[in-house]
């Protein structure tokens, strides 16, 4: 099925784009959250008129979210973590856990969608992504240290707690 972009869906496309999906995905989803028509010969017309209207929508965000952006990339979360003799968790750390300790930490509210990582397993560094807009994806660094010992034993930084554990753990196993 061809269906005409009307907002920017991610993974997918820009709003004004003619992309060719499947026929579930097409009418279970994109059609019914309002982010795509089907491509027919009427819609082709207003391709432009789209477009100008994404990019004006896309700028204001990207204007309004670049703060917040900003905000994010200064961020260090450090979580205190069960672990066992080898570094490994008992447990993971989540994208649930990193949105919520980073929602409490800049105040603005991240959604666990947003945030790109694999659920952490282990002691060590990591970094995360956080997904604002399609043009702004802010890097977060996790720190996931054992409990009882201090985050420096990971880091060889001297830096303090920055989220309890019963906040929320989190990180990303792109470091690995």
């Amino acid at each position: 099925m061809k269906v005409l972009l009307i907002k920017d869906v991610y993974k997918l496309g820009r709003a004004g784009e003619i992309k060719k999906v499947a026929d579930g995905y097409g009418r279970n989803f994109l059609l019914p959250q309002g982010l795509a028509v089907l491509a027919t010969a009427g819609a082709l017309k207003q391709i432009e008129k789209i477009k100008s209207q994404a990019e004006v929508r896309r700028n204001a965000q990207n204007s309004e979210l670049k703060g917040i952006a900003d905000m994010i990339k200064e961020v260090n979360l450090i979580f205190p973590a069960k672990a066992g003799e080898t570094g490994k968790l008992y447990g993971s750390i989540t994208t649930g856990d990193i949105a919520a300790a980073l929602t409490e930490k800049i105040r603005f509210e991240i959604k666990r969608q947003q945030v790109d990582t694999q659920p952490i397993r282990t002691l060590g560094e990591f970094t995360a992504h956080v997904r604002l807009t399609m043009d702004l994806v802010p890097e977060i660094k996790i720190v996931v240290h054992r409990e009882g010992e201090s985050p420096e034993t990971v880091t060889g930084q001297h830096e303090e707690a920055e989220a309890p554990a019963a906040e929320a753990p989190a990180a990303e196993a792109s470091a690995e």
